[in-house]
């Protein structure tokens, strides 16, 4: 099945995946829908985040990647109204990887 994920620097050596912090515990977002994806790369953009492409990938080697990195990742289901994350801008990793949190209903809601 493929997902959709939000990548910085695609196709570049310093390429990255965008990810959450939640719990101190590093989430990849994998969306059912690119629409949602686009709705949340755009959120991301208005917080002044660098702006990711959305990207199709396989969901089982984004998974693979994830647990061999110690990240988890979590699929999110289509939201009627898009992605509605409460973003709060933290931190640019030094590879392009963008952190930000969704308030805890959120977090929940994606799991």
């Amino acid at each position: 099945m493929l997902v959709h994920v939000l990548l910085y620097d695609a196709g570049q050596d310093s390429e990255g995946i965008h990810s959450l912090e939640l719990s101190g515990t590093t989430v990849v977002l994998m969306f059912e829908n690119s629409d949602d994806a686009e709705r949340y790369a755009g959120l991301l953009e208005a917080q002044d985040f660098p702006t990711p492409t959305v990207e199709a990938l396989d969901q089982h080697e984004v998974e693979l990647f994830c647990t061999e990195a110690g990240y988890e990742a979590r699929r999110t289901a289509h939201a009627r109204g898009g992605a509605r994350a409460q973003l709060d801008a933290q931190a640019v990793g030094s590879r392009g990887r963008a952190r930000a949190h969704l308030d805890p209903g959120e977090a929940e809601r994606a799991a």
